[in-house]
């Protein structure tokens, strides 16, 4: 009954959001914060033209959930990934769903690594029809992969943050640029059916819950969306255990946010224990290998 519950709320959720906007699109909210972000390497590039999408935390009737980081194919010649993030919103934290396109719009200022330092992205750049890796943050086999350069300018030699909700108690501080609402605004597409079917397969994984992973999940990425074993998968090495959030004295639930919103209440057994603030990883901002 409650797994027939949160499908009927979802798909309430998924028949409110459009196929393409112009502005990040907003949709469920719970009332207690994700997990930290967990340390993990990147797969190698599969191939010449794949786009980096980083892993994040997803909210299902199982509690938070971990979606790998994965290689992907852009859309289209020119567009770009701008992440989804969590963000506190009247006592709620709301999720920001990525979307594609030609800039890099805001994403929470979360430090995702692998050139999501939180502001933009340093990863790699559109050269004409073709995509330039930068090999100082991103796993390229040069020998494959020929459409490289290198800037370790980008690379800070810092204690990487893994935060991973932005604003509320112990969230990252900051708002977004002139430049990253201008992008907000740009002509967007959503995630590709391939990117959809992942973070579901990642749903309907056990092993992914961080009931069951307690932040640190078996499979921290993949070189290939759905992918799930073989050799293309990296295990996450730390832990991203949840922060200390508020939690108002209503009941837990999540909703869709909008102007009808609808909601779901999941089991309390479900939620993350809350756990205080995780320490800090300085191997996550860029790959072990660098």
């Amino acid at each position: 009954m409650r797994k027939l519950c949160f499908v009927a709320f979802a798909l309430l959720v998924v028949l409110a959001l459009p196929a393409v906007s112009s502005a990040q699109v907003i949709g469920i909210a719970v009332r207690i914060g994700p997990p930290a972000i967990p340390v993990y390497e990147q797969p190698i590039c599969p191939g010449p033209g794949y786009m980096w999408t980083p892993g994040y935390w997803a909210y299902g009737p199982g509690g938070y959930y971990w979606v790998p980081g994965t290689w992907v194919v852009a859309p289209a010649v020119g567009l770009l990934w701008t992440p989804g993030y969590w963000g506190w919103r009247g006592g709620f934290y709301t999720w920001h769903a990525g979307y594609w396109g030609p800039h890099i719009g805001f994403y929470g200022g979360i430090n995702y690594g692998f050139g999501y330092t939180g502001v933009g992205f340093v990863g790699g750049r559109w050269h004409g029809r073709e995509f330039e890796y930068n090999t100082a943050v991103m796993h390229v086999n040069t020998t494959i992969i020929h459409n490289t350069y290198v800037d370790r300018t980008v690379i800070r030699n810092e204690t990487a943050n893994r935060v991973s909700y932005s604003g509320g108690p112990g969230g990252v501080n900051r708002e977004a640029s002139r430049e990253e609402r201008r992008a907000e605004n740009e002509h967007h597409v959503e995630a590709t059916d391939l990117q959809s079917r992942h973070e579901h397969e990642a749903g309907s994984n056990h092993a992914m819950l961080y009931s069951a992973n307690h932040g640190r999940p078996s499979i921290g990425a993949t070189a290939h969306p759905g992918e799930f074993s073989g050799h293309g998968v990296t295990a996450a090495k730390g832990g991203g255990n949840s922060y200390h959030s508020f939690t108002p004295p209503a009941h837990n639930e999540a909703h869709a946010t909008g102007s009808n919103p609808h909601s779901f209440n999941p089991p309390a057994h479900n939620q993350p224990e809350m756990k205080g603030n995780s320490a800090n990883s300085r191997s996550f901002n860029a790959p072990a290998y660098n």
